[in-house]
């Protein structure tokens, strides 16, 4: 289980995101009856996946280390940039983009900012989960790994 955990924690983060922005908020676009409601509630859902973002992430910054080893896993050394990228993304989409956005201070700007952003820590996900799924295994020597046959 330990070993598939990051991959299990990437793919919640880079699955939610991909729900959320891709299918989930076009769909209030086009079936409430406002678009001020629609983005009322894609406010709401898009908060909600920052801090799924930024748990997701943590986790993967908690776990990405054997107990008293001074290494880092191999995904995790991989994905480290993409781990820290995607938290700050989400952190700064939510605090710094999304008041702007509902405030309506220049709407078409921030609104293309927050996309970007969005787009940034999607792919930042997509590269965690890849790297998880490629380098998942812990090293050699880690307790929870069985052990192989060298002859």
């Amino acid at each position: 289980m330990r070993q598939r955990l990051p991959a299990l924690v990437a793919a919640l983060w880079w699955g939610s995101m991909t729900a959320i922005g891709f299918l989930v908020v076009p769909m209030l676009f086009s079936h409430l009856p406002s678009p001020s409601l629609a983005g009322f509630m894609a406010a709401k859902l898009f908060a909600a996946q920052t801090w799924v973002a930024v748990a997701c992430c943590v986790v993967l910054l908690i776990i990405s280390r054997p107990k008293q080893a001074p290494a880092l896993y191999p995904w995790a050394q991989a994905a480290m940039v993409f781990i820290l990228g995607g938290m700050l993304l989400a952190l700064l989409t939510q605090f710094g983009v999304a008041p702007r956005i509902v405030a309506r201070q220049d709407l078409r700007l921030w609104h293309s900012v927050g996309t970007v952003m969005y787009a940034l820590q999607w792919c930042c996900a997509l590269a965690v989960l890849w790297l998880t799924l490629q380098t998942g295994a812990p090293p050699p020597g880690d307790s929870n790994e069985a052990p192989q046959d060298r002859g």
